[in-house]
């Protein structure tokens, strides 16, 4: 006889076997999501301490990148930007890129980062990847209004610069982007428990797919110079959030429904594909890490 029956308080939880292949479990996320929020604090305030310059790390980063990439591939190789300086068209493509990169890397490594604290207490695994999400979108946030301060000084400057209506949708192509990272992240993740060296194999890729993503030049580039091996970036996601990301902040490049969707339909389908093998690792990985 439960509590029920006998005319007292119901169950606050029931424990019954994992039976679907699939669930989101949203409403166990919604149950904790104070623990997901103090995550995503732990996250943002652990990174930089005890450190010099502290949370000053996430304004260096992609200002001295961009300084890099436009002596390397605008004053050396000749790369041009077309109207817009080449040190703002490198900082808003370093910018949306470490967003992405950011998820997909610290994703990747939840099951190992944190074998410990899964085999002690339960709570809903996807919340450790959700947090890594939602902390690195507030570092995005900061590392955007560097952007917005570079902006507004190219104008001032005489810089022909003007956004278009396509900026409206940032939003959506942001929370694309940090899908696709979740679901890749996941993905990994839940391989890594497996086979160990994923992790170094990941940085090390992650490195190179930055060049096939359109990050230091435009799209129209490659598809010019190298004709027959364009398909390549014409496969990759990252490439047209990268090209249509330039298009929203800086109406340059090229913009089209048609890759959007195609943004949005694989960002989508790899995060479903990413929390069917997360759910199931999740199941077993403490046997394997």
């Amino acid at each position: 006889m439960n509590n029920s029956e006998n005319g007292a308080t119901p169950w606050l939880f029931e424990i019954t076997p994992k039976n679907k292949f699939f669930s989101l479990n949203l409403n166990e996320v919604w149950q904790y999501r104070d623990l997901l929020l103090l995550f995503v604090k732990r996250d943002i305030v652990t990174v930089y301490k005890q450190t010099v310059l502290g949370p000053l790390w996430y304004f260096i980063q992609p200002l001295f990148t961009s300084v890099i990439f436009t002596i390397i591939f605008n004053t050396v190789a000749g790369i041009v930007t077309g109207s817009v300086p080449p040190f703002l068209f490198n900082l808003a493509s370093i910018t949306v890129w470490n967003y992405f990169s950011s998820c997909l890397l610290a994703t990747s490594d939840t099951f190992k980062a944190n074998a410990g604290l899964f085999g002690k207490v339960y709570f809903p695994r996807i919340i450790m990847p959700l947090s890594i999400v939602l902390s690195n979108l507030i570092k995005f946030g900061l590392q955007l209004l560097i952007f917005v301060v570079f902006y507004i000084y190219f104008i001032v400057s005489g810089e022909s610069l003007s956004p278009n209506f396509t900026l409206l949708f940032f939003p959506v192509l942001v929370f694309l982007m940090g899908l696709l990272g979740l679901g890749l992240g996941m993905i990994i993740s839940s391989m890594v428990t497996k086979y160990r060296d994923l992790t170094y194999l990941v940085t090390f890729g992650i490195q190179l797919l930055m060049y096939i993503s359109a990050v230091n030049y435009p799209l129209a580039l490659i598809q010019e110079k190298m004709p027959d091996y364009s398909w390549i970036i014409d496969y990759n996601p990252m490439a047209y959030v990268i090209e249509i990301s330039r298009y929203m902040l800086l109406n340059t490049g090229s913009f089209s429904v048609g890759s959007f969707l195609y943004v949005g339909v694989v960002a989508v389908a790899v995060f479903f594909i990413g929390l069917l093998i997360f759910n199931k690792t999740e199941k077993t990985f403490i046997d394997t890490v």
